[in-house]
């Protein structure tokens, strides 16, 4: 699963809404073109779609007068939609399509939350903290519900019920991972991930790591319905997600070995 660095600058305090400034919406999303957080290292799904689709939603949030707090209640709402519909329904093709809308939606809704908080002036940690206590749920419940899915539909056979087991370890252990060397970079005062927007990020690198892209895990259960063919895709997405988290882990041992003390 993609992790959002958490951006641990201080937030100013709230500015006027759009009706106090008369701001149209064009004018909202090309200050929300102007203001996104750096890209290295992230996916090619939630690089070039997602943060688009989240940039749009948070100008209809803004607009609406949501909160960030409230996009992310959304958000997990949806999500949590489309996990339920996994474990407790059984596969079909329309199935599979209302539960992608689910997940597509409630990720594009999670990069909206954060995109509104800076539209609004700046998140706080309270809104940080919720945002990433809603991931850190959906990294694992995601995996469960295919693997009640699949022992409840008898969709496959009882060893292939390891994969979602290991899935479930390997996005839990790769969340925090990412989350640990933010906190680790900021408190040894090296650069964290979202401080390095004057990076050019590599856009070979984004589609080599799209297979551990959540965003595309999402648009995967369109083929749900077809247990044959969603099956060895979504084995395929663990195993990349595993040898990813392998060798990303050799990297940030060494990138944390050498922070100073």
């Amino acid at each position: 699963m993609t992790a959002t660095a958490p951006d641990l600058r201080p937030a100013p305090a709230p500015g006027p809404g759009p009706r106090a400034t008369g701001e149209t919406f064009g004018q909202t999303l090309g200050r929300l073109a102007a203001a996104q957080k750096g890209a290295t290292g992230a996916p090619a799904y939630s690089r070039f779609v997602n943060r688009r689709l989240g940039r749009l939603l948070a100008a209809v949030a803004y607009h609406l007068g949501l909160t960030p707090n409230a996009v992310t209640g959304i958000s997990a709402a949806c999500t949590a939609t489309g996990i339920a519909l996994i474990a407790l329904r059984p596969p079909t093709w329309t199935l599979g399509a209302v539960i992608a809308a689910c997940l597509v939606v409630g990720y594009a809704l999670d990069a909206a939350d954060g995109q509104l908080a800076r539209l609004r002036g700046g998140g706080s940690p309270a809104g940080e903290w919720l945002d990433h206590m809603v991931d850190a749920v959906k990294a694992s419940s995601l995996h469960l519900a295919v693997l009640i899915g699949m022992y409840r539909n008898d969709l496959v056979e009882p060893a292939l019920l390891l994969v979602p087991i290991g899935y479930c370890v390997v996005d839990a252990v790769t969340y925090f991972g990412t989350m640990l060397n933010e906190a680790l970079r900021a408190q040894h005062g090296a650069p964290t991930r979202a401080q390095r927007s004057d990076q050019r990020p590599s856009v070979l690198r984004s589609l080599l790591v799209l297979p551990t892209d959540y965003g595309l895990l999402c648009c995967f259960f369109l083929v749900l319905g077809a247990p044959a063919l969603f099956v060895p895709l979504y084995t395929l997405l663990f195993l990349a997600a595993a040898a990813f988290l392998l060798l990303a882990s050799v990297k940030w041992f060494r990138e944390i070995g050498r922070l100073p003390r």
